[in-house]
């Protein structure tokens, strides 16, 4: 977040290097809020000190206003939004330190920068203790001024936008961060990482509910942009009239309802990156005009006669086969090379094997602690159906079946009638080792053990769980364990040897 720029403020010094004034202005109470200005509310029971501060903060490029009552001060302060708070130490009706602690109590992180014409340590130490960002002496150098200023209202800039993300985290719909060490979602994670360098537009496909716009968020992650806004569209929810206007903005007046003028999720996306989902449901007609925004890193707002340039970088994704859409005339080749520089195909949860267990694990934790519901566990049975299931709605499924079990949950861990009954009622018709031994045809000994061992590492090794998962006795499962790993197997804590 970088401070507004600052004029030169060398002609507010005289010859002590306080400030004066030149001449004195008329009594302004409240300087006008100019687009991006730091609003700085100024606190002086002396009039003349307050007039300085207006003269000397606007100058600077600041939007101050002023009030010789604290009290006043106060009541202003919750009414109203400002950036920096700059207050005098010494007044009659309330000292500053007092108003330190009372501000900071209506305004919780907002900067306080406390003037004193007595720059002892002792003073200084009571107002950082009372909250105080900043400490200055009298009289004030207006370059030690404007630089405290802007610091404060910098710091303030960055503690609501952590608080701005971490409410739209925790806003954030249904979906699941990147969970899982599965071998397909160690070579996505891998890709993203080596992506994340370059800045090279990525096109991410998978089928519908499997994460891609997780995966481009972890791709804006890694970037250098990672800084930077992520702007999210989904290009099936938009209708088409409205597409153009969404994605490169619109003048005032430009047509019926263009009552002011917007900026474009082009633009809204400078420096960082524009996630455009579902991008194969473009039309061909706004296709081209992507392309053409994309080559040239300029948009065109409608009513408008000029282009704007901008700089992000796009990353795309869709459950389509666009390489069938363009062989289709369904999607534009040049587009399609255009946005396919790089490709991370995101696999569906059937083939991502122990990463189901870890994603229910994960949503089960997470949906718990949203409600009064005590922590819970999944049973060995519940293990079984969910990795039986196939999940044609993927990881959004799976975390939508978590939900409505914690919902139904009657005990301290959740059981198959918790489970939707399509889940319940499963049977696979084939079973597959996992997407890479698909095609394997080994002996019945042979598959007994790649699906032991397979279960294993599902439950974390715990031989129990696995025991009973199996339908084995303990004693049988450390017996071909111990086949298997060619030494003997020491029975877990608790357990019989």
């Amino acid at each position: 977040m970088v401070a507004p720029s600052l004029p030169p403020v060398e002609d507010l010094n005289n010859d002590s290097g306080s400030m004066t004034l030149e001449p004195t202005p008329p009594r302004v109470e409240s300087a006008p809020k100019g687009p991006m200005k730091t609003r700085v509310l100024c606190i002086d029971d002396d009039q003349d000190q307050c007039d300085l501060l207006q003269v000397a903060l606007s100058r600077m490029g600041f939007a101050p206003t002023t009030s010789t009552s604290p009290s006043e001060a106060l009541e202003l302060a919750v009414k109203e939004s400002f950036d920096v708070i700059v207050t005098d130490l010494g007044m009659g009706e309330m000292d500053g330190l007092a108003l330190c602690e009372r501000m900071l109590g209506a305004r919780p992180g907002i900067p306080i920068i406390v003037l004193t014409g007595q720059g002892s340590m002792e003073t200084a130490i009571g107002a950082m203790r009372a909250g105080a960002y900043d400490f200055l002496t009298k009289p004030v150098e207006p370059k030690l001024l404007n630089i405290s200023v802007a610091r404060a209202a910098q710091h303030h800039r960055l503690i609501a936008e952590v608080a701005r993300l971490q409410e739209a985290l925790q806003d954030q719909p249904s979906a699941s961060p990147l969970v899982g060490d599965s071998p397909v979602m160690e070579r996505v994670n891998d890709l993203i990482r080596r992506v994340g360098a370059s800045d090279a537009s990525v096109l991410i496909h998978g089928e519908t509910g499997t994460g891609k716009e997780l995966v481009a968020n972890a791709v804006h992650a890694a970037s250098s942009r990672s800084a930077g806004p992520f702007v999210a569209l989904n290009c099936a929810a938009i209708p088409p009239h409205l597409l153009e206007s969404e994605l490169f903005g619109h003048a005032r007046g430009a047509f019926t309802d263009a009552k002011v003028a917007r900026q474009g999720l082009f633009l809204e996306a400078n420096g960082g990156t524009i996630f455009l989902d579902e991008i194969g449901e473009l039309p061909l007609e706004m296709q081209a005009k992507l392309l053409r925004a994309v080559q040239e890193k300029k948009v065109r707002p409608i009513g408008m006669s000029t282009e704007v340039k901008f700089d992000a970088r796009v990353v795309a994704a869709t459950h389509r086969d666009l390489e069938v859409e363009v062989a289709e005339h369904r999607f534009r080749q040049d587009l399609f090379y255009r946005i396919n520089v790089v490709r991370i195909d995101v696999p569906p949860l059937r083939e991502r094997g122990s990463d189901i267990l870890k994603l229910a694990s994960f949503f089960l934790q997470r949906s718990t602690s949203k409600g009064t519901q005590t922590k819970l566990e999944l049973s060995p049975q519940v293990a079984e159906r969910l990795l039986a299931y196939d999940w044609p709605g993927n990881v959004r499924e799976l975390e939508n079946c978590m939900e409505r079990a914690v919902a139904l949950a009657r005990f301290d861990h959740l059981t198959v009638e918790d489970l939707p009954e399509k889940i319940r009622a499963y049977r696979a018709d084939r079973f597959t080792m996992s997407a890479n031994d698909a095609g394997d045809i080994v002996s019945l000994e042979e598959l007994e053990r790649r699906y032991i061992t397979r279960v294993m590492k599902l439950l974390g090794g715990n031989k129990a769980r696995a025991a009973q998962l199996l339908g084995l006795d303990r004693r049988t499962l450390y017996r071909k364990l111990e086949k298997y790993e060619g030494g003997p197997i020491r029975a877990e804590s608790g357990e019989p040897s």
